[in-house]
């Protein structure tokens, strides 16, 4: 245990750094623009030369791991390199991974992704709770055991979603909704921001139903590229826009291989969203 929350370390970060979290997203069409092979040297230097661009100045970068996995056992072990190189340049880490499992499969998930003694141990990962959220009760409690966290899918902006995110349960609410209600009781206890946070994206068409309120951090894809803007993160999460981690990956990423235009690329949407949060 590190003695301090997720929830704590992402608000000191977020207060520090502003509220961006970039994206280490290296598929083909990224490391062709960098002028980089598609192989596993071309990927190390894609991800180790973001992590060092970005790491210093974000709050949070998010490795993608399928972009990693695709390269077999090779790429896993840059995935575990990069990871380190951000944790060790003062940045959390959220692996998104999106991960939902039941039992002992969940708890090894788990322990893969958040125990500090696995070589792929982040702050934080990605999780779907389309298994029921129960399921993800062993994450939530590896999660509360080493001080990490947990970002659940809740209404993200691909066009698929709706289809579960939209159904409506017996009792009249939403699955969208019953997550968010969840994530709330998760994070009752904490007494500042809470660790275990909302996937909500910056592109959703109506929040009005739901309570964004939940208390804990909500990771917000979708900007940049995929068409979301600081207006649209305005009108979303109006009321709560001091919970919001915006994500930036391609829109950050395109301006590299450069360092230093990497990293003022972070820097301006990093301004750019605390200003918002401080209205």
């Amino acid at each position: 245990m590190t003695g301090t929350t997720f929830g704590e370390r992402l608000r000191a970060a977020m207060d520090q750094r502003g509220p961006l979290c970039a994206g280490i997203d290296p598929h083909a069409g990224l490391l062709a623009a960098w002028d980089l092979p598609e192989t596993p040297a071309g990927l190390e230097a894609f991800a180790l030369g973001a992590a060092e661009a970005l790491a210093p100045v974000c709050a949070a970068i998010k490795p993608q791991s399928a972009f990693f996995e695709r390269f077999g056992s090779a790429g896993v072990a840059i995935l575990e390199r990069t990871i380190r190189a951000c944790r060790d340049a003062g940045a959390l880490v959220i692996l998104d991974v999106k991960r939902g499992d039941i039992g002992s499969t969940a708890q090894a998930y788990a322990d893969a992704y958040l125990d500090p003694a696995s070589p792929m141990a982040a702050d934080a990962i990605t999780a779907s709770p389309y298994l029921g959220f129960g399921s993800l009760d062993p994450m939530l409690a590896t999660a509360r055991k080493h001080d990490a966290g947990v970002f659940v899918l809740a209404l993200t902006s691909n066009p698929e979603g709706p289809e579960f995110q939209h159904a409506v349960r017996p009792d009249g609410r939403t699955v969208a909704a019953s997550v968010l209600d969840s994530l709330r009781e998760a994070n009752a206890a904490a007494a500042g921001l809470g660790s275990f946070g909302a996937v909500v994206g910056a592109t959703i068409a109506d929040p009005a139903s739901v309570n964004l309120d939940i208390r804990g951090p909500l990771l917000v894809p979708g900007i940049g590229a995929q068409g979301g803007t600081a207006d649209d993160v305005r009108r979303i999460f109006d009321g709560v826009l001091d919970l919001v981690l915006a994500s930036s990956s391609r829109e950050i990423l395109g301006a590299g291989p450069d360092p230093l235009a990497l990293r003022d690329a972070a820097e301006r949407t990093a301004a750019s969203f605390a200003a918002l949060a401080r209205g």
